[in-house]
């Protein structure tokens, strides 16, 4: 089995790490550059940066942020926000991200997908999804940071992702988005089930049995989480000493 990932989040919006419950109530919380170097000491398995106003607002990543951290992070670093093209994607990776995650954008134009697989490999899409349940066994595609409902359904919006050349999914529910009540399982199992790439489980991650059990009965190949990390409640490496004692496969360095 391969080691399961361990991924901090840093959402970022005006140039400020921020965090907040169910997409609301949003909250400054520290520098980008400075958190990510701290997550990288910890032993990250990877770091993700999401500008999570770019969509919302029609425009373009932080770059001067991305190449930053970049000069300073070691582990791949993936980034996400307002990419609607493959010439921002381009930008992006010569930045020195390792990944670009495309969401809404991604929901308009599929074949953003594919034109991004094509020229720079599946390994460097990742698509985020925002997802949140209507009824029983059903979820849908919101975009814009969560502020709209496409009304498309999940299952068949991450299969069509995976067949148009995306190399894994971030999975992130709406529904449990900063509570700290648990990763949603129902969901998370859905999709692993229904696609054969990456699944990276996100949103109410709380405390460290949440990270045994999204591995433990799901397919999730990753977790990723913020609050935990962001307050200082947990590190990185407390949650692969638990992993690993409860004999789940991570990657401990030194």
């Amino acid at each position: 089995m391969l080691a399961k990932r361990i991924i901090p989040c840093l959402d970022v919006r005006d140039g400020k790490v921020v965090k907040g419950i169910n997409f609301q109530g949003i909250k400054e919380v520290g520098d980008p550059v400075e958190c990510a170097k701290e997550y990288n000491a910890q032993g990250a398995d990877e770091i993700v940066f999401y500008d999570i106003t770019a969509s919302y607002e029609g425009r373009g990543v932080f770059l001067d942020v991305v190449r930053e951290t970049a000069k300073q992070v070691f582990v791949p670093l993936c980034v996400g926000g307002g990419i609607s093209s493959v010439d921002d994607m381009r930008e992006i990776l010569r930045a020195g991200a390792d990944k670009v995650s495309v969401n809404s954008q991604a929901v308009k134009n599929p074949q953003l997908i594919k034109d991004g697989a094509d020229i720079f490999g599946s390994q460097c899409i990742c698509l985020g999804v925002d997802t949140k349940k209507v009824a029983d066994k059903k979820w849908t595609v919101f975009i814009n940071g969560g502020r709209v409902d496409m009304g498309i359904d999940l299952i068949e919006w991450v299969k069509k992702a995976e067949s148009l050349g995306a190399g894994e999914i971030c999975l992130n529910s709406m529904d449990t988005d900063g509570t700290k009540s648990g990763f949603d399982i129902e969901m998370l199992g859905a999709v692993c089930n229904a696609v054969n790439i990456p699944v990276i489980a996100s949103g109410g991650c709380g405390r460290l049995e949440h990270f045994s059990e999204v591995f433990e009965k799901t397919g999730s190949s990753a977790a990723l989480a913020a609050s935990l990390f962001h307050y200082k409640e947990l590190t990185v490496m407390q949650v692969k000493e638990y992993l690993r004692n409860k004999g789940l496969p991570v990657r401990i360095v030194g």
